[in-house]
């Protein structure tokens, strides 16, 4: 499925062929993210990944950087998480070299100028002034903090206005100094493509590209001995809900039994949630669940809106379904899960960007590649008795954390829902 390289100065290099497609997709990942900051630099990952993107030497302006890669008909873009940022372009095979010229400019001459950080940073705040006027976004943030209150995996990965505003050219340029780093990258190639042929052209452009000493890990802490409410107004036609959990870290014997579990209650037309709370009561319109998979940590989230005068009646009966789950599910939804989550991910598979973004990942995240062939195998050796089993270590009474956005407030009234 790939082929794997270190380089002498630490930097890893995977590439899958496919010789069948017309396009190649590279991607860029570093270890940096919103998980390695300092309080008083919130933000500042995401604010270099933009920056990345607005001049270097030789291509001194975003339009130049932009204008390179559509001009050959193809697409360009960066994104910022909690554990890692990364940067993606595809391209028709033909102009597999434009594309990671590109790449490897931005990645290593990037210019930072005084001019663009200043105009970046008007973007950014009115970035975080938009997902703050966004009310799914706005819970989405809530139940983080609700999650992991006064930790790097609870702050928006944007950070605040409070700490853009403030942020300086120079402790930008730091900031990428010591993470964007050869031995804490990794460039994953997906395509038409010959992997010797990759490694040359790589090995070309950045082969002078030194190592640095890195600072590894950062503090997390899941313990919950009581439920949690946040409640934020705000002028809205729906009251936005996110219940949640807390889940298992990326290195949990038992994720994938509990990727199963989701599936069965919130992944779908035909999961729990779906019938349940919107086919048959039609307290929503949005109403579906996610899993999270961090370092250390992870959470198990239900999201939905609905009616404001609703609130406390679909509450219950979201929390119905979370505790229904630990009495375990039917063979027929336990066949639906799993044929779903192997039907998803090999259809994924089809495309090159997205085996590009699926190896690298795996590699910045866990220096481990597990293959389609292998997490199938691993998806077909779950059994009903396992997703029992999670569902009672992961739903507990007492781990309950409710944030909700409204035009009403009755957090002493949603919080005795949760005990009761």
């Amino acid at each position: 499925m790939y082929e794997k390289i270190t380089l002498n100065n630490g930097l890893r290099i995977i590439t899958s062929s496919m010789p069948h497609v017309h396009s190649v997709s590279l991607a860029v990942f570093v270890g940096a993210g919103s998980c390695y900051e300092r309080d008083e630099e919130a933000g500042i990952s995401h604010f270099a990944e933009h920056m990345l993107f607005k001049g270097t030497r030789r291509r001194p302006s975003a339009k130049e950087i932009s204008q390179d890669i559509e001009g050959v008909g193809g697409t360009i873009n960066g994104s910022t998480g909690q554990e890692m940022t990364f940067y993606w372009c595809k391209v028709g095979k033909e102009h597999f070299y434009v594309a990671l010229d590109v790449l490897s400019d931005i990645l290593l001459h990037s210019t930072f100028t005084q001019e663009s950080m200043q105009q970046e940073r008007s973007v950014i705040i009115e970035e975080i002034n938009m997902n703050l006027d966004l009310p799914q976004q706005r819970v989405s943030m809530l139940i983080d903090e609700l999650l992991w209150p006064e930790q790097p995996l609870g702050r928006d990965i944007a950070g605040s206005k409070d700490t853009v505003t403030v942020m300086t050219r120079e402790q930008v340029i730091n900031y990428v100094s010591n993470r964007y780093v050869p031995n804490n990258v990794v460039i994953s190639i997906a395509g038409n493509i010959d992997h010797d042929e990759v490694v040359r052209q790589i090995e070309l452009l950045l082969h002078n590209w030194m190592p640095v000493e890195l600072t590894e890990g950062y503090s997390s802490d899941d313990r919950q001995n009581t439920c949690r409410v946040r409640a934020q107004y705000m002028k809205c036609e729906q009251t936005h809900i996110c219940l949640a959990v807390h889940g298992l870290s990326q290195s949990h014997p038992q994720r994938f039994a509990l990727d199963l579990l989701n599936t069965v209650l919130g992944g779908g037309m035909s999961s729990r949630l779906f019938t349940e709370i919107r086919e048959k009561k039609g307290l929503a319109y949005d109403i579906h669940s996610y899993v999270d998979h961090f370092r250390d940590v992870g959470s198990f989230v239900v999201y939905a809106g609905v009616d404001s005068g609703k609130v406390e009646t679909a509450i219950a009966a979201i929390i119905g379904e979370l505790r229904r789950l630990r009495g375990g599910v039917t063979e027929e939804e336990f066949v639906r899960a799993r044929e779903l989550t192997k039907g998803k991910l090999q259809l994924r598979m089809e495309d090159s960007q997205n085996i590009s973004l699926w190896l690298g990942s795996q590699e910045i995240l866990k220096r481990q590649i597990i293959s389609v062939e292998e997490i199938i195998s691993i998806v077909d050796s779950v059994t009903r008795d396992e997703i029992q089993e999670v569902a009672e270590m992961v739903i507990k009474d007492n781990g309950l954390n409710l944030a909700i956005v409204s035009q009403v407030n009755e957090e002493a009234k949603w919080l005795e829902t949760l005990q009761m």
